[in-house]
């Protein structure tokens, strides 16, 4: 049983890692907490949805319920998602910026966009829930008394895959390096030539894009819902915070212990009550540690 509960927190883990490093990537250089994150996880989802109730259905791949036209779906999901989030801080962050708002105002404006984009998703596909794929899969046991659907692995291996790009992308690249610049400090930042602009654009399409891969991940291994996103952000705002705020593997972190002590909870607890273990968890780690695990050892 505990090798199974920390099985399946590895996986959940997995998925809130991915929304918690966009939202990680909004504290440290963008200095708010967009609680808008959560919905463009939804929207993100949905468009791929709608890609894949467009395009042919092929052949799955190997032992996973779908086929090359998801992995499509996921690619375009990320592309829109990351749009969004420029075109939503084109319409509506930037013009607070330019306006020297509090950071509280910047969180007031981020739960209406929030609305909007819930309210967005109901309009175009409803509130039924959503499906990428009805066929039933056999769970796997790659250990003793743990066993695992394949689409749960394969959610796994690519999360694995994305962080370890976005990291190698923060430390080798020129732009990677320019937004290490802007977490450390933005003013500086843009005295020494950084073009802080471009910075916070692609901020914002990494952190929308990362958002919407994990709502895909999350529709694919559960189901759809326009409050889907809604309902992570909270875990996702607990990873970031226990990771510490601004640090890569922190987050990653964060979304594992997330995933774990939700998992391992219901061993004891009644599973309705396993929402609440994150938050014991974060009170726990902030009272030994303010800053987070990662938070003053390392910054990406």
């Amino acid at each position: 049983m505990i090798a199974q509960a920390i099985a399946d927190g590895l996986l959940t883990g997995a998925i809130v890692a991915l929304g918690a490093i966009g939202i990680s990537l909004s504290l440290q250089i963008l200095r708010f907490a967009n609680f808008g994150h959560g919905d463009v996880l939804t929207l993100g989802a949905y468009a791929a949805l709608t890609f894949t109730g467009v395009a042919t259905a092929g052949a799955s791949i190997g032992p996973v319920s779908f086929g090359w036209q998801f992995m499509v779906a996921v690619v375009i999901a990320g592309l829109v998602a990351g749009l969004a989030a420029i075109v939503i801080d084109v319409l509506v962050y930037s013009r607070l910026r330019s306006r020297h708002a509090h950071r509280l105002t910047m969180i007031f404006a981020s739960f209406g966009v929030a609305l909007v984009l819930r309210n967005v998703v109901l309009l175009i596909w409803g509130p039924d829930v959503h499906y990428y794929s009805r066929e039933l899969q056999i769970a796997v046991e790659i250990l003793p008394n743990v066993r695992v659907m394949p689409d749960q692995m394969f959610v796994l291996a690519l999360a694995v895959v994305l962080v370890a790009a976005l990291y190698l992308m923060l430390r080798r690249t020129r732009m990677g390096m320019a937004m290490r610049a802007m977490a450390e400090s933005p003013a500086l930042a843009g005295i020494c030539g950084v073009e802080t602009r471009k910075v916070i654009r692609l901020s914002w399409f990494i952190s929308g894009a990362l958002a919407a891969i994990a709502g895909t991940f999350l529709g694919l291994t559960v189901q759809l819902r326009p409050e889907m996103g809604f309902n992570l952000l909270l875990g996702i705002l607990t990873a970031a915070i226990l990771g510490g705020t601004g640090s890569l593997f922190g987050a990653v972190a964060g979304g594992l212990l997330v995933g774990l002590a939700e998992n391992l909870s219901v061993l004891v607890i009644p599973a309705g009550y396993k929402a609440a273990m994150p938050f014991l968890l974060l009170m726990l780690v902030l009272y030994v540690r303010p800053q987070g695990i990662f938070g003053s050892i390392e910054r990406h």
